[in-house]
């Protein structure tokens, strides 16, 4: 990927939002396990980085992928993994369908806002009996007249408790597997629409984690995005993206981590010497070290390509894949060079180790990237069952 000024001068925007904007509050989100998107979101999008790929039209940016994936990598290096996820959600995991598919009427009405930072959005797939087997859900929208009436239950759900609206994954008609499915825009204060609970999660606790409730919530017919019953298909497109994100996030995080550790051992005498004087520790963290450069670089290949208009669905699956590995190898490789202190929670690694457990999860798990890849790559030979979130 070639990297312009433009690139250079966006990437520095970015840099300066996360040293100002985010970093300085972390740990008060982490300790109250949630940061204000409404406050949060405003100051993102005036600095251009909401609606980076969408049409001018709509408030967006009009740029490409290739600029998608420097924000991630910047956003990356934040002190806490939460935010960034959550920021994610919002550019690339429930608003990119609204775009593609929406109406016009629709994206006036959900996706400008979203844009301007104005409105926060969440999407839900997951359900409690169905995370990456997207096409088990049961959530389903009966036609009334010009209404959905929507029953069901949604969890994990990304920005939950402060979404305004939820791009909601639901069945339109009936039958089994992934067939009569449609995105449904339910904007949160929609009669029988409930928040169940907040989840106390692992890691990521700056970012609010919700379980839904869909009590006979009716809402239009016309908040149906794209065409009824092409939900599953649009949803599958709509994972590239996310997954694409998440893999740019590994990068800065991995970066992040390699600099902070690299620092400490080059400062922390052992016997007499700083411990980067030791050969093993110089190779294993050079080994890392070019382990996130290959991954990098991947990723900068995906952005360019889907920045040229083809499909990456292997590309975005192989980053995902890998940078979900990774992150997990380098939090617990820096946690033991850190050794006692590593352990500790005033420490970063800390924190770093339970946030990277997330992304082999979220998105679509680990093995469900092979799964995907095996059929892509002409390996598998079972009847085709998609892949799936568990960001929403």
């Amino acid at each position: 990927m070639r990297l312009t000024a433009e690139h250079e001068m966006f990437r520095s925007t970015v840099a300066r939002i996360v040293d100002t904007e985010i970093n300085p509050y972390v740990d008060e989100w982490e300790r109250t396990g949630i940061f204000p998107a409404h406050d949060l979101f405003p100051k993102l999008a005036e600095a251009g980085l909401f609606g980076l790929e969408y049409d001018p039209e709509y408030g967006g940016q009009g740029a490409d992928a290739t600029f998608t994936v420097l924000m991630a990598e910047e956003l990356g290096r934040s002190r806490s993994f939460g935010v960034p996820m959550a920021i994610a959600v919002q550019t690339d995991m429930a608003t990119p369908a609204l775009h593609r598919f929406g109406s016009d009427e629709l994206k006036r009405r959900f996706l400008v806002p979203a844009i301007r930072g104005e409105q926060v959005a969440a999407v839900a797939v997951t359900e409690p009996d169905a995370g990456s087997d997207v096409a088990a859900i049961r959530t389903r929208a009966a036609r009334d007249g010009d209404e959905w009436v929507i029953d069901g239950t949604k969890t994990f759900i990304t920005n939950g408790t402060q979404a305004d609206w939820i791009c909601v994954l639901a069945r339109t008609a009936p039958g089994p597997g992934y067939s009569g499915m449609s995105q449904i825009i339910v904007p949160t204060d929609s009669p029988g629409f409930g928040i169940s609970r907040k989840l106390d999660k692992l890691g990521n606790r700056a970012s609010d984690t919700a379980e839904l409730a869909f009590m006979t919530c009716r809402v239009p017919v016309a908040n149906t995005v794209g065409e009824i019953g092409r939900g599953f298909q649009q949803q599958m497109a709509q994972f590239q993206p996310e997954r694409l994100i998440g893999s740019a996030l590994a990068v800065g995080q991995c970066t992040w981590a390699l600099e902070e550790t690299i620092a400490y051992v080059r400062d922390r005498h052992v016997f007499g010497e700083p411990l980067a004087a030791n050969p093993h520790v110089q190779y294993k963290l050079a080994e890392l070290s070019a382990e996130v450069e290959m991954l990098r670089q991947f990723v900068y290949t995906t952005a360019d390509s889907a920045a040229a208009g083809h499909d990456v669905t292997r590309f975005a699956t192989i980053a995902k894949l890998k940078a979900g590995r990774l992150v997990r190898r380098i939090a617990d490789e820096c946690l033991q060079l850190f050794g006692g202190l590593g352990y500790m929670e005033e420490n970063w690694t800390a924190r770093y180790f339970r946030d990277s457990r997330l992304l082999s999860i979220g998105g679509g798990a680990d093995e469900v990237m092979l799964r995907v890849l095996a059929r892509v790559d002409g390996i598998a030979i079972e009847p085709r069952r998609d892949e799936g979130s568990s960001h929403g």
